[in-house]
Order: C-alpha cells, then sequence, then structure tokens
C-alpha cells in the first residue's frame, strides 16, 4: 500500500498518553478519534472516583505555552558534524555531542530513544538572577493564534507573549522553559529510570512541586544535598553562606531503585579470636521509641536487659539459640553479638541524602585546569566525584546516560572514568546550545575558543567538544600505561617454566589487555547539531501534487539530503550511532536500516525496481518492511510504478511492504 507523509515539518513528540487512553478507554473517544472527557470521567466516576474541583499543584503565567511547546513542531533537522565523525577514531562512536536547543534535540530524539535511557543527569540555570538566565523563545505566535491554540482570553494571551518576548527571568519564565524539556526527558527514560536536577535556593521550591506534577508524587526518591565548598563566602551584606546545592531525584515509575550502600565482608575487620576463630562484634539494640517500641524486646540475654531506652533487634527464641552457642558478650556496659569471618555476609544499608565528599566546585574547576591549563575557564562546573556517584547508584555498566544541559562536560568525562575503573560500558548523550561566550564576562574562555581552538564566534559548546577530547586522551594514555604493565607481566612470566598456572595467568593478562583496547574505543564520540529546515520547505498536505512549484529541490546539497535522511531515519526509531547500510540497487544508491529502506536521490528507473525486488528475494539480510521515497525527487509516474509493483510483487519473504512516499 502506498500513503504519503508530511514528516520534515511535522515532527512531534508522540503522545503515548493518548495511546494508553485509547488501549483502555477505547469508548471515550469519538468516530473521528477525538477524546471526550465527560464520557471519560463518567467512566471513571463508576469506579468511585471523585472529581472535585480542589486540588493541590504548580500555576503560573505560561503553563499553557509551556505544554504547548511541548508538543509543538520541531523546526530544525539533525546534520552530522562530518569533518570529525569521519575520523578513525570516531567512525564507529557509541558516544553522542549534539550542538543545538535541547528542546528541538530531545523531540528528535523521542522515538528512537524512547524508554532507552537509565539514567538522566542535569545541571539547568538556577535563575539565580546572576547566572546569566533569561526565557528567550524563537516561536512567533499571535495572540490570536495563542488563544485558540491554549483556550486563553485575549488578556492572558498577551501576558504570556509579552514575557516569552521580553528575555524576562521571573519564575514563571523559567518554570515554562524548564517544564516541556522535563515533559520530553521522562519518555525517554526506561521504566526504572531515574532523572537527577541539580538546583540551588532559587528554584528548589518551584522545581520540586514541578517534578510531582510531571513525574508523579509517589515517584520522589531524594533530594540529595551535596556539600559544594568548605568555607563561607565573605559577601558584604550576605546573612546566609550557602555551602550546599540541592540535587532532586526521581524515578520514572515506582519501579525505580537506588543501590543500596553496600559494607563488603572482605573490607572488614576482625579484630577479636577465641576458639572458634577470627570475628567482630556487633552491638543488637536499637531506640525503643515512637514505632520502634516493643516491649517484647526487653528481656534477658545472658542476665542483662537493654539499657535505658534501647530494645533488642532480635527475637526471644533467636537470641537463646545464639546464647546457647556462647555467640554472645558482656563488655561491663552492654551485650554484644560475635560475628566470626567464616559466617559473615556483606550488610546493606540505606543510602544518606547528604552527600559530603564527592568533589567541590574547587576540585571541579581544578579539575579542568588540568585539561586546558587554564583557570577560570568554565564557571561552577561539577565535580567528576559528584557525577560518578549518581551514576554509580543509579544505573548499570552498560547503560545510556543523558545530559541535555552539558554545560563543561562533566557527565561524558564522569561516564568515560567510570567505564576505564570498573570495565563497563556505558555510553553518553550530551547536548549542549552554541551559547556565545560573554568576552566581558569571561574572557579567559573567549580568547582560548577563538586563538587556542580557532572558532571565530566562541560559544561553550566548543568547551564542551574540547574538554570531551582532551579527557579521552588523558584516560586512553592511563589504559596504555596500564596495557604495557600488562605486556611487561606478561614477558616476565614467558621467562618461566610453561607450567598450566604461567598459562592461566598469560591468558588472562592478555584479556584484560584486550579489553583495555575496547575501553580506549569506547572514549570516542559523535557531533551532531541542529540545523533549520530550509525556507519555503513547509507547505500543506493538500499540495503535494503541486510540490515541484512549491519547494526548489534542485537547491539541495549533500548535506541537506543527508540531514534529512538523519532526521528522518531518527524519526523512524534508528539510533543516532547506528549507521545506515549503502544498498546498490542497479547503479541507484538507496539506504537501509531496521527494515526501513530510503529512496533519497533522484533517477530512479524501472531497472532499479526490478533489481529492488530481485534483491528482496534473495539476499537474506534484506528485509525491507517499509520502504520511504523522498517525493521531490520521483516524478509521480514513477512513484505510482514503485507503489503498484511492490504491492502487487509477490516476494519470495511473503514480507508485507509498505510505500511510503514522504516530504
Amino acid at each position: 500500500m502506498e500513503n504519503k507523509q508530511k514528516i520534515t515539518t511535522n515532527i512531534k513528540v508522540p503522545n503515548n498518553n493518548m495511546e494508553v487512553l485509547k488501549k483502555h478507554f477505547g469508548q471515550c473517544f469519538n468516530k473521528n478519534g477525538n477524546f471526550d472527557i465527560e464520557k471519560f470521567k463518567q467512566a471513571l466516576s463508576e469506579n468511585e472516583i471523585d472529581f472535585h474541583k480542589e486540588s493541590y499543584g504548580l500555576d503560573w503565567l505560561g503553563k499553557s505555552y509551556a505544554r504547548i511547546l511541548a508538543s509543538d513542531e520541531v523546526t530544525t533537522l539533525l546534520k552530522e558534524d562530518e569533518a570529525h565523525n569521519q575520523k578513525p577514531e570516531n567512525n564507529d562512536a557509541q558516544n553522542l555531542l549534539i550542538k543545538g536547543d535541547n528542546l528541538e534535540v530531545l523531540k528528535h530524539l523521542t522515538n528512537a530513544y524512547y524508554e532507552k535511557i537509565k539514567m538522566i543527569y542535569i545541571d539547568p540555570p538556577y535563575n539565580t538572577g546572576g547566572d546569566g538566565f533569561v526565557y528567550q523563545d524563537d516561536r512567533k505566535f499571535t495572540v490570536a493564534e495563542l488563544q485558540q491554540l491554549a483556550g486563553l482570553d485575549e488578556d492572558k494571551a498577551k501576558r504570556i507573549l509579552n514575557f516569552t518576548q521580553s528575555k524576562s527571568n521571573s519564575h514563571s519564565a523559567w518554570l515554562t522553559f524548564m517544564y516541556p524539556r522535563l515533559y520530553i526527558a521522562k519518555q525517554l527514560l526506561k521504566e526504572d529510570g531515574v532523572i537527577f536536577i541539580s538546583i540551588d535556593d532559587n528554584e528548589v521550591a518551584q522545581l520540586r512541586i514541578l517534578m510531582d506534577e510531571i513525574f508523579g508524587e509517589e515517584n520522589f526518591i531524594a533530594d540529595f544535598l551535596w556539600k559544594k565548598k568548605g568555607t563561607t563566602s565573605n559577601v558584604i551584606g550576605a546573612q546566609v553562606s550557602s555551602l550546599v546545592d540541592n540535587t532532586l531525584c526521581y524515578g520514572k515509575t515506582t519501579k525505580t531503585t537506588i543501590r543500596p550502600r553496600v559494607t563488603s565482608k572482605e573490607s572488614r575487620n576482625y579484630p577479636f579470636i577465641d576458639e572458634e576463630g577470627a570475628y567482630r562484634e556487633s552491638i543488637i539494640e536499637k531506640k525503643d521509641s515512637g514505632s520502634y517500641k516493643r516491649d517484647s524486646m526487653k528481656f534477658e540475654i545472658i542476665g542483662h536487659k537493654p539499657r535505658q531506652g534501647k530494645r533488642w533487634q532480635i527475637g526471644e527464641d533467636k537470641a537463646k539459640e545464639l546464647e546457647s552457642k556462647h555467640r554472645f558478650r558482656w563488655d561491663g556496659e552492654k551485650v554484644k553479638l560475635k560475628i566470626y569471618d567464616y559466617e559473615d555476609n556483606d550488610t546493606f544499608s540505606a543510602r544518606p541524602n547528604l552527600l559530603l565528599n564527592h568533589g567541590s566546585t574547587d576540585s571541579a574547576a581544578n579539575h579542568i585546569e588540568s585539561y586546558f591549563g587554564i583557570q577560570e575557564l568554565f564557571d561552577n562546573p561539577k565535580p567528576i566525584e559528584l557525577i560518578n556517584e549518581l551514576i554509580s547508584i543509579s544505573s548499570d555498566e552498560n547503560n545510556i546516560i543523558l545530559d541535555f544541559f552539558a554545560g563543561s562536560g562533566t557527565t561524558g568525562d564522569a561516564v568515560m572514568q567510570l567505564n576505564a575503573k570498573d570495565r563497563g560500558s556505558r555510553k553518553y548523550i550530551l547536548v549542549q546550545l552554541p551559547e556565545p561566550i560573554d568576552k566581558k564576562k569571561n574572557k579567559t574562555a573567549y580568547d582560548f575558543v577563538k586563538d587556542e581552538l580557532k572558532v571565530e564566534e566562541p560559544t561553550i559548546f566548543e568547551i564542551t567538544k574540547e574538554r570531551l577530547i582532551r579527557a579521552s586522551k588523558k584516560i586512553n594514555a592511563e589504559l596504555d600505561e596500564k596495557t604495557k604493565i600488562l605486556q611487561l607481566k606478561i614477558k616476565s612470566l614467558q621467562t618461566e617454566l610453561p607450567t598450566e598456572e604461567t598459562k592461566a595467568e598469560i591468558h588472562g593478562l592478555e584479556q584484560q589487555i584486550t579489553k583495555n583496547h575496547e575501553l580506549k574505543t569506547q572514549n570516542y564520540f559523535k557531533i551532531l547539531k541542529t540545523m533549520p529546515i530550509w525556507d519555503d520547505y513547509d507547505f500543506e498536505a493538500d499540495e503535494l501534487d503541486t510540490q515541484t512549484k512549491l519547494f526548489d529541490e534542485n537547491s539541495l546539497t549533500h548535506d541537506d539530503l543527508s540531514a534529512l535522511l538523519i532526521t528522518w531515519k531518527t524519526y523512524d526509531g534508528v539510533p543516532l550511532t547506528e549507521k545506515l547500510s549503502k544498498i546498490d540497487l542497479g547503479g541507484y544508491k538507496a539506504y537501509f536500516a531496521k527494515e526501513k529502506l530510503y529512496l533519497m536521490d533522484k533517477g530512479f528507473a524501472t531497472d532499479n525496481l526490478v533489481t529492488l525486488l530481485e534483491t528482496i528475494d534473495t539476499d537474506k539480510k534484506f528485509n525491507p518492511k517499509t520502504i520511504i521515497a523522498f517525493g521531490y525527487h520521483f516524478e509521480s509516474k514513477n512513484l505510482r510504478e514503485i507503489s503498484e509493483n511492490i504491492k502487487s510483487y509477490a516476494n519470495k519473504k511473503n514480507i508485507d511492504i509498505d510505500f511510503i512516499t514522504r516530504y
């Protein structure tokens, strides 16, 4: 079957919530597919759900506008940085650095990375009044358009457009900025995924309620307090100096878990010894008040009751069993339990929300200086130690980590360092706006990017990119040093008699060397960026038959077509790091991935169609279920010929193939 799609100017965040409603409340949709809220209320009322008006929540000027931004179409395409990506080391890289407005980028990612991200960390603008945050929006709605889209009265629509177009830094502006980004980010998280957001006192109250609304109050996990510095600020007029930042942590669902603290058996000391062996001692009391109060847990053990205000942690039957084995000792003040090394296990405890020894703003600045040899290159970076801790407690060694406020690139650096440490295979996706560096505010950074990196218009993105390059070189150099040590050990072992033990040891060392090489390849990254959709490309669906009059396809360059293909494949669910296979159809080049075949170039003829059908029959690995043609590069008769033959041809694999003309 054939259909036409106007996709390029109509890429939106998929409304998966509506699909859930259609699945479970199909009766609440009319014949045109529109949702009937009154029928929905009636269906829920039958289950005794109360629809009273009063509720607790967060409202602000611009909330309706923020919801529009979350579902509005993208205005960009995704383009590859071919000069960077085609370098041998980056050709197969699985990490991504994307330059562009993170709202646009998140929308592009929603299909290919829907529920693929395990952990998100972001350090958004704090809106302190001095951090440079102002709301800037390039969408140009009229008052009438906003009234219709958001269902607002004229006065409120005017007030919203006033602050969205006046570089406001009000609470409302900040919330309007954050809402659509967090709304889309939630869709990218795996079912057990987790998000961490660093913030300070200025917006933490608003952010907490906003997160309750988007993620659900039941999915709040913790407010981690990170000690960012050890001394107070000497600012005239300041009454309190903040030594901590908040890091709000929410799960995608209640299935999200944070790893508990583990005390391993191997890390323990067993300082005592008796006829049974080496042992340590443990106190078996806990407080006896509030919900912990238990009068039944105050019996005697070896002739002693718990101390005042305490009760035992173990029951009477278990205590008698242990007492018969002489496992208790009175130290003159309290009863202690002997735990022998041969019976001990790892123990687990709740993780504290106070992060005291996880780097500081000073250590983060020093770390960046170690790469660049320049002080004060980046304002208020987060330390590697903090991000490593958050990644470690919330994700596994093969997960994807996302940071869409990449800043100096600490998250990418942390992922690489953690992989090198625990031999993991995590991948990162970083997004950074090409925000211009203000020469007056940070001349050091401006001069570095302009003079050393040779970038005519310095932006923060260039610092992010260079940080990742230098971090990967440093980590890979350290891996090379480890490999040299391993090679020397192998050389030494080879001089000994070739026993089974030495052979096994050499084999183990060789495997470590192989893993070091693999770890090095994990430290490279691809770069993509957003670019505006071409002028005059936006047209209505009913104008598709006269498309050549609406848009000059001859103006498209190789880079333009490449950007279109990358954008489409991402929309179709193909990850950005997955390459498209080039398929030769008798001299015509097509592109294939995940059962989708793209026909982008001009010149597709009947002979190419014959080759296509033959290839489907003969190539075991070629199984396209969807063929997508760029409509501008095909005449109407060619499209009809392809569609009719695809539909009528009985391929030997019995594949039901859709043919789509896309614009």
